[in-house]
């Protein structure tokens, strides 16, 4: 052991202080990895090939189910607007092309499609 006269003994206290104290701040802290979420990618999306009502009302029907299923067109919206879809392609069916076709364009035109 070594002999450290009394009056010193504060000062040497508190350089031994100040070196553990400046150690403790070089040593780094491990910080979790921050991971990325994987970017949603969608399938390709096969549109129905045609011309009249019926395959223009199932190329509308398509992409409306594929932007819910990616996030960008909320659930209730996407309901509402495969029932309008739906009314549209009643009308096709009963052989209304022409009503058909103008409550497609309704729809598309309410919900901000093209």
């Amino acid at each position: 052991m070594i002999a450290v006269p009394a009056s010193r003994l504060p000062m040497r206290l508190s350089l031994a202080a100040l070196a553990v104290a400046a150690l403790g701040a070089c040593q780094q802290r491990a910080t979790p990895a921050v991971m990325e979420p994987a970017p949603v990618v969608p399938a390709p999306l096969a549109l129905p090939t045609g011309s009249g009502c019926g395959p223009e009302i199932a190329r509308t029907k398509a992409i409306v189910d594929s932007d819910v299923a990616t996030g960008n067109l909320n659930k209730p919206v996407g309901d509402r607007f495969n029932a309008d879809l739906a009314q549209a392609a009643a009308e096709c069916s009963a052989g209304k092309s022409g009503e058909a076709l103008h409550l497609l364009a309704a729809a598309k035109s309410r919900y901000g499609y093209r």
